[in-house]
């Protein structure tokens, strides 16, 4: 193994690190001892010489992510070590375990230590989504490593970094097969059947995150009129028919979204009378419903993926629930998220203040979400605790 590139860091600039928190920016580097390209690992020193970490070096704001701490190197069996514990903690805690779904995250970035890395599991699809260049420069490791988890059912490997990873001209970067021959599958969530597109689809395919919350929402839906905006291939909608909700609508600004969730409602409900889809503006929308549902989802794609936009995106989330809280009818439930990590749950909740004393609506929180056990959030990153929801009575 080559000699590693030894960076220095400012004096004081090493405390994160000794926090543990997996990132190094840019601004804390005093001196790089070396030419390391994108995607090396190197090693980060502090300013009297102590080593501290080994990572991913990438040129930009996060300008290294952490793979081992102190003197812990990223030995030859480091992916087979790192990826088959991120396998055994899902078979520990689920859902990995279940019989009645065959969908959960495998890797998730930080929260398993392998920062700039997701792999969703599709019943037998490994969907592989790089956020670093160090990630895909190991490419080939990662899927040996996948291959050789014991126990896990895998067929197809695909890659879907094209639109994630920074362009870079000795990089070409596109989504493809790199194992089997599957772009498409069925997947079951809770005895739900769902058809996913990981080519096609937002994300890796399908919005795995919100599993927990779409069981919770089942619980709220019986006897209701139910609104899934941003509905995407309708997880939710799915959920709310099962529930007994006495209508469905599902609202996305994407014709083929809308096309997808009326094909997972027929799949669970054929012949069901009680959805409609309409691929339309979600404002729009909003502002035409007149008291006609008494449950809505808003789980809008993120308004901020960087904190150069926070102002804005928060703005976005008040305008969008006042919109709601206006509309739904007295004694509604409000299921309302946000997917940007730029933004913190306090943020959030203070839009959602902000929205509801605008409504000039009573509102109380009933319950506070977050994304499930397969998307671990590490102690030391509460950065990864990305997804943030809540579920509010409206009087």
């Amino acid at each position: 193994m080559k000699e590693l590139v030894k960076i220095i860091l400012k004096s004081g600039k090493d405390q994160s690190l000794r926090r543990r928190h997996p990132w190094v920016f840019s601004g804390a580097i005093k001196k790089i001892l070396g030419q390391p390209a994108e995607g090396d690992l190197v090693e980060v020193y502090d300013n009297k010489d102590e080593k501290l970490a080994t990572g991913h070096y990438q040129e930009g704001s996060i300008a290294i992510r952490m793979l081992a701490l102190g003197e812990e190197t990223v030995g030859d069996d480091f992916w087979e070590k790192r990826i088959g514990a991120a396998w055994e903690l899902r078979k520990e805690v689920g859902p990995a375990n279940r019989k009645d779904t065959t969908v959960f995250r495998l890797v998730n970035g930080e929260g398993d230590g392998l920062p700039g890395l997701i792999i969703d599991y599709y019943n037998g699809a490994a969907v592989v989504q790089m956020h670093s260049i160090g990630m895909f420069r190991n490419m080939e490791q990662i899927k040996a490593a996948l291959l050789g988890l014991k126990g896990l059912k895998l067929d197809t490997i695909f890659h879907k970094s094209g639109n994630t990873l920074p362009k870079r001209d000795q990089f070409e970067v596109k989504d493809e097969l790199i194992y089997g021959e599957r772009e498409v599958g069925e997947v079951t969530e809770y005895g739900n059947n769902f058809s996913v597109n990981w080519l096609r689809g937002q994300k890796t395919g399908f919005f795995i995150d919100q599993r927990e919350n779409r069981k919770l929402l089942e619980q709220y839906s019986k006897g209701r009129s139910v609104l899934n905006m941003f509905s995407f291939s309708g997880g939710f909608s799915v959920y709310a028919v099962r529930g007994g909700a006495k209508l469905v609508h599902s609202v996305d600004s994407s014709k083929h979204a809308v096309d997808l969730s009326r094909q997972n409602i027929e799949s669970n409900f054929p012949d069901c009378k009680i959805h409609e889809a309409f691929a339309t503006d979600a404002f729009d929308y909003l502002q035409k419903i007149e008291n006609k549902y008494d449950l809505i989802i808003l789980d809008p794609p993120a308004f901020a993926k960087h904190r150069n936009v926070l102002n804005n995106a928060l703005q976005g989330y008040k305008r969008l629930n006042q919109k709601a809280m206006e509309q739904i009818k007295p004694g509604g439930i409000l299921f309302t998220f946000s997917c940007s990590q730029a933004v913190s749950k306090e943020n959030f909740r203070k839009s959602i203040f902000v929205a509801a004393a605008n409504a000039g609506r009573n509102v109380r929180v009933l319950h506070q979400l977050t994304q499930p056990v397969d998307h671990p959030v590490s102690l030391y990153h509460p950065e990864g605790e990305y997804l943030k929801g809540l579920v509010l009575k409206v009087d």
